[in-house]
């Protein structure tokens, strides 16, 4: 990088990322006193870009999702934005099944577009105790990613949508997890850091050490406050885990 003040030039040379991170966060305001700025590349470098993926059918899995991007969001220097997996059902079973409308505030992603991120959350619903057709088909249109690695070493965590006990809140997660590897991602599970949350007994609530979750039972139930409060915990959760890695990860 190379700065000018008048006459002057100055040249820092990086041999490591947190030589870079320590440069834009604690010398930073030296350099702007001298009218010097920081390279837009190096800036970007400093933030950590979490794409929250997901595909809802009727509602429940967006609002765990928009949960899970506030949480994320509250850490420093992560920027989490959400995606849409795209639609693959006809209009008419659409309507059949009561889907509820897409959000217009959602941008719909395709797959080539993970390799912008450094980390990822994937929700989706549970069909038979495996994610829905749709999220399939999506990781099914990753082949170049998968031939290139592209995505290698990145985090990964998964939430998701059930209908019942037997509806897969932990099986769905499980299936998932082959993506993860043949793409080389790297699982960040929930684990029981959610404290006295995981132990409810007292009343019906989704998620396990695999992620974040909820009932949907007939359609009618609705995330719970306690389900809530977990997908933002464990928005922030994987937030964090994912800034430590990118800021540990060879250049």
């Amino acid at each position: 990088m190379v700065g000018r003040n008048s006459s002057h030039v100055i040249i820092i040379i990086f041999t490591k990322p947190e030589h870079i991170h320590n440069f834009i966060y604690r010398g930073s305001l030296r350099l702007r006193d001298k009218n010097l700025s920081l390279c837009p590349k190096l800036q970007a470098m400093a933030v950590t870009k979490i794409y929250i993926v997901y595909y809802s059918l009727h509602g429940h899995v967006e609002t765990m999702a928009r949960e899970v991007l506030r949480g994320a969001n509250e850490v420093p220097d992560v920027e989490a934005t959400l995606w849409q997996i795209p639609e693959t059902l006809p209009e008419k079973i659409l309507e059949k099944v009561k889907a509820v409308p897409r959000p217009d505030d959602v941008p719909e992603i395709q797959g080539e577009q993970l390799g912008e991120a450094d980390g990822f959350m994937f929700g989706f619903p549970s069909r038979f105790g495996v994610m829905a057709s749709q999220v399939m088909t999506f990781f099914d249109n990753t082949s170049d990613l998968w031939t290139s690695q592209a995505l290698a070493g990145k985090p990964a965590g998964i939430f998701w949508s059930t209908g019942f006990h037997g509806g897969g809140q932990e099986l769905t997660a499980l299936t998932a997890v082959t993506k993860l590897a043949h793409h080389g991602m790297i699982f960040v599970p929930l684990g029981y850091t959610f404290g006295k949350g995981m132990y409810e007994m007292g009343e019906v609530k989704g998620g396990s050490p695999y992620g974040s979750g909820t009932y949907a039972a007939d359609g009618s139930r609705e995330p719970t406050e306690l389900e809530i409060e977990q997908a933002n915990y464990h928005g922030k959760y994987f937030a964090g885990i994912a800034k430590k890695l990118k800021k540990r990860s060879p250049v």
